[in-house]
């Protein structure tokens, strides 16, 4: 809850006017406690695993044609009622796991120091900050991804997660409830070192689930803003990881590809497009070489 009664005490106290930012902050916490704004990732978690999701199965369902050609696994398509028992089974580990994780670990946050009050963090302070956040998660992630690979970690928690050979968006949160314990360790390590705001924190919590959704969409749309990151996987990368399934020692890392050459553990994968690149070219060979022949042929009978 903000320290001031009203929005002049506020600006006395900053020594400046508040900015429009800031006024709307102001109008909305000033009565609200710090728990009650920290719970506000529950509702935001709802609506991604909720909302996000939906956007790849209403692509898939109405525009199939179009969108047919980015489909990573085109021969795989799961029913409706199938999606929908993903959906259920995701809601029924969000209401028993994450939000009472969300509603206990409050006190995690005060310790580390998200703050709540004014000034604001500008652009700059968020979004390198969140920078921090994505590199800390991605590197930890790996590691913990890889021993859940490992014969004890996928036979008792990690196997729940690869039931999806191929992966749809709603299947992104789809694990055992150790597992979503486990995975909260890395997502929680860059804001306890970097701590920040609390709007910070509720842009990382939700761009990382986005992104989670993006990669387990089963699409790799051209037209998606995450082609321009650096280094990033994507869904056709993470999309390897669950085709192979449980026997995979490839593709651990949750965003970036780093981690994966730098530990040699996307050999399979970049094998497997190299064999692909080799076929697509002996193809175009192929198609041209008959071309050639086609037009041969008809210049020959045209001098005849």
């Amino acid at each position: 809850m903000l320290p001031y009664a009203t929005i002049h005490d506020a600006e006395a106290a900053l020594g400046r006017s508040l900015s429009t930012a800031e006024t709307l902050w102001f109008n909305y916490s000033a009565t609200k406690s710090d728990y009650i704004l920290y719970c506000h990732n529950i509702i935001f978690l709802l609506l991604i695993f909720s909302l996000f999701p939906f956007y790849y199965l209403f692509l898939e369902y109405f525009f199939t044609n179009s969108v047919a050609p980015f489909k990573i696994q085109p021969k795989v398509k799961l029913s409706f009622s199938d999606t929908l028992r993903c959906y259920k089974s995701v809601m029924r580990m969000f209401f028993l796991v994450v939000g009472p994780l969300q509603l206990i670990s409050y006190p995690s946050i005060l310790i580390i120091g998200i703050r709540t009050g004014l000034p604001l963090p500008s652009l700059w302070e968020i979004a390198l900050q969140l920078g921090v956040y994505f590199l800390v998660e991605d590197y930890t992630n790996y590691w913990v991804h890889r021993f859940l690979h490992c014969k004890w970690g996928y036979e008792k928690i990690h196997k729940v997660h690869h039931e999806y050979t191929a992966p749809i968006g709603f299947a992104a949160p789809y694990a055992h409830w150790a597992e979503i314990l486990i995975l909260g360790i890395p997502s929680f390590l860059g804001p306890a070192m970097v701590p920040g705001h609390m709007i910070t924190f509720w842009l990382w919590m939700a761009l990382r689930q986005i992104e989670a959704i993006e990669i387990h969409s089963g699409h790799d749309f051209p037209w998606s803003p995450t082609k321009y990151i650096p280094f990033y996987g994507g869904p056709d990368y993470h999309d390897y990881h669950h085709y192979v399934g449980g026997q995979s020692q490839s593709n651990f890392a949750s965003v970036f590809t780093y981690c994966d050459y730098i530990y040699a553990t996307d050999k399979g994968y970049r094998y497997q497009k190299k064999v692909l690149l080799q076929q697509r070219e002996g193809l175009k060979t192929k198609n041209g070489e008959t071309g050639l022949l086609h037009d041969h042929i008809a210049q020959t009978h045209k001098e005849e």
